[in-house]
């Protein structure tokens, strides 16, 4: 499905530092879950939006930083752009909705005579946005005069402090609430809006996502004092919000479950991989699954089992093959045979893989092509393939076990890594 043109099963409104991404976890474990439990059972039919207060040059920083997905939407300089895809598409109607009652040079020319305000760096100044640092006890003050004197100019602006240091001046119909009520309303026009919708937000200027009357909630439990402050002010009796009792990605996991609005047992936390990889509900499942499976054998996290390479040979079709990045053909099969090589190889050491983009077509009754993206982190070095993978079912649904019967996987430029293995990727 085209999903941006569907109705979304679920969609997912998430900021990212210190909810979605959690700096104080230096495994990425609560991302990485994250990760495996979306591309498994939401990314085919639904959204995932990222509303961060980073401008667009901070926000590809993080993504090269962190094992994160590649939204379907990405909200970015707290509320004031709205892109869509890889190619992050500007949303031409957003910007035009902005540019009421707005004068960036108005709104420097005022600011400029608060001495209490420092200019952010020039990355975080945006054409509906302007930013500065000032200290927590000046906060207030310098809020309130300088919203007076910018009405005086005839601007209609919002101030918006967070994270006790950051000072964003933004057009009044700007924010990170705004732009997501902009979307539900497009949606809604164009006859597909998602059937739920999750916000997820840890500071003050996640606020005004938890204000929209139709979504759930999750503070994660590492919120800071001034949206727990918001919340017991303006929505404690609203049972659709929740302060979770997990930090950052695994708050977010917890409100899918609390709220029921779908599976939420990521794969990374299953433990019994005694059936291995390629059994499991859907064909975007098969392909996370595997690679999970390759990472725990490399690392040494399961088993060195005759059991476990069997389990995935017996998934596979006697004549599947599969393609190297390199160009190298050889039998699928083959390469599981490969696998006893390299097993435990990164035990101890610093190494993740994870999938991203994982869509899956149904080309005729019995069979499926899954397209996906594989990352691995190794150590410092990050490099990805760009993955295709045809399976079989034995009947018409894809609940029917399936059979994998071809894989392909070319380097994405960029990230070709410095040194080539025989295995997968």
């Amino acid at each position: 499905m085209d999903r941006l043109k569907a109705p979304a099963r679920l969609m997912i409104v998430s900021d990212l530092d210190h909810t979605m991404v959690d700096h104080h976890d230096k495994e990425n474990l609560s991302l990485l879950r994250f990760n495996s439990l979306w591309e498994a059972n939401y990314r085919h039919d639904s959204l995932l939006v990222f509303s961060t207060g980073r401008s667009p040059t901070l926000y590809k920083e993080l993504r090269k930083e962190k094992p994160m997905l590649t939204p379907d939407i990405t909200i970015m300089s707290v509320g004031t752009e709205i892109t869509y895809g890889n190619a992050m598409v500007p949303d031409d109607g957003w910007v035009e909705v902005l540019n009421q009652k707005w004068d960036k040079n108005i709104v420097k020319e005022e600011s400029s005579k608060f001495p209490e305000l420092k200019l952010q760096a020039e990355t975080e100044q945006r054409a509906h946005k302007v930013s500065f640092y000032v200290e927590k006890d000046k906060a207030q003050t310098v809020t309130k005069a300088l919203s007076e004197a910018l009405k005086q100019r005839g601007l209609d602006v919002k101030i918006i402090y967070s994270g006790g240091i950051d000072l964003d001046i933004l057009p009044q119909g700007a924010g990170k609430g705004q732009a997501l009520a902009y979307l539900l309303q497009k949606f809604k026009t164009e006859g597909h809006p998602p059937v739920n919708t999750l916000v997820c937000g840890d500071s003050g200027n996640d606020a005004e996502l938890f204000s929209i009357p139709e979504v759930y909630g999750v503070m994660v439990k590492n919120a800071q004092e001034e949206l727990l402050q918001w919340h017991a002010e303006n929505a404690k009796d609203n049972k659709k919000i929740i302060h979770a009792t997990e930090r950052c990605a695994a708050g977010i996991i917890q409100a899918i479950g609390h709220f029921s609005l779908g599976p939420n047992l990521p794969p990374r936390d299953v433990t019994d991989t005694s059936d291995c990889a390629l059994e499991n509900a859907n064909p975007g499942h098969c392909i996370v699954e595997f690679f999970l499976f390759y990472e725990k054998w490399r690392r040494a996290e399961i088993e060195n089992s005759e059991i476990y390479l069997a389990g995935v040979k017996a998934n596979c079709c006697p004549s599947a093959t599969y393609v190297h990045p390199t160009g190298n053909e050889q039998s699928l099969h083959n390469c599981i045979n490969a696998l006893r090589g390299c097993y435990g190889d990164k035990q101890g050491k610093h190494y993740r893989v994870w999938v991203d983009q994982v869509l899956p077509t149904q080309i005729d009754s019995k069979t499926w092509l899954v397209k996906f993206d594989m990352w691995v982190l190794s150590g410092e070095e990050q490099y990805a393939a760009r993955g295709t993978a045809i399976f079989s079912s034995k009947g018409e649904s894809p609940s029917d076990q399936l059979t994998w019967i071809r894989g392909h996987q070319t380097w994405i430029r960029g990230y070709e890594p410095k040194q080539v293995t025989p295995f997968f990727g």
